[in-house]
């Protein structure tokens, strides 16, 4: 049904996701609906097209449904207050989606969302677009989003030491890499594609309050690659 959930607007494209069950939670559709997809996209005419788009540097911005799903995988660990990291945040598309979902308005909770790149432009392009709202201009001012530059693979530890409640992560890692499982909070869930002999298949990782994490491999994705920063 991916296909068919196109729209001529924010409003449309969300709304035929929901329709076509490629977004089944109601919080989710508010977030999406929230985060105006066309301040993240290099072609604003193609923005409510349910399909990815280059944003250069050999990275996309996904199609609207993959990002539908990650958000709904890690709903349960998306709540006002939470702390996520997302891993090759591109765009800046899906940071904004999490915000909207651990930031709501008028939160006194605390949320923070963080979003990783090891590339130092994708890194600006994910700030810029987020300032072309008003919303956007408001939670990196409030500290509540973040963008930083730093290696994937090893997740991010800010000076609190404070650990993850969700990691996402937008490209496909060679393994599933055990600091970032060190990262997550007890309990907490990462969503990551890795890389195998049978191609590239998200695994929800979850670790529980007592500290025992599981494993689970899931649906057949093509992310790009998790890696080091393409050569100049």
């Amino acid at each position: 049904m991916a296909w068919r959930s196109s729209g001529g607007s924010n409003q449309e494209l969300v709304e035929n996701l929901f329709r076509h069950g490629l977004i089944t939670s109601p919080l989710v559709k508010s977030a999406m609906e929230k985060a105006n997809r066309a301040h993240f996209c290099p072609d604003p005419s193609y923005a409510y097209e349910d399909s990815p788009q280059s944003i250069g540097h050999a990275a996309t911005i996904s199609a609207p449904h993959m990002h539908a799903s990650a958000a709904e995988s890690l709903l349960p660990y998306l709540r006002p207050g939470s702390r996520v990291l997302d891993i090759g945040s591109g765009s800046g598309y899906l940071t904004g989606v999490f915000a909207e979902l651990v930031c709501p308005p008028g939160s006194s909770e605390g949320g923070r969302v963080v979003g990783l790149e090891h590339i130092p432009a994708l890194r600006d392009l994910g700030e810029s677009n987020f300032e072309k709202g008003e919303r956007g201009r408001e939670m990196l001012r409030d500290g509540k989003v973040a963008f930083v530059v730093g290696d994937g693979r090893k997740g991010w530890k800010e000076k609190g030491g404070e650990e993850w409640d969700a990691i996402h992560v937008g490209a496909a890692a060679d393994e599933l890499h055990a600091e970032l499982v060190e990262q997550l909070k007890r309990p907490g869930r990462m969503f990551i594609p890795v890389e195998g002999r049978m191609g590239q298949h998200v695994w929800v990782v979850d670790k529980d309050a007592d500290g025992t994490v599981k494993k689970e491999r899931q649906y057949g994705v093509r992310y790009v690659p998790l890696t080091d920063p393409p050569k100049s």
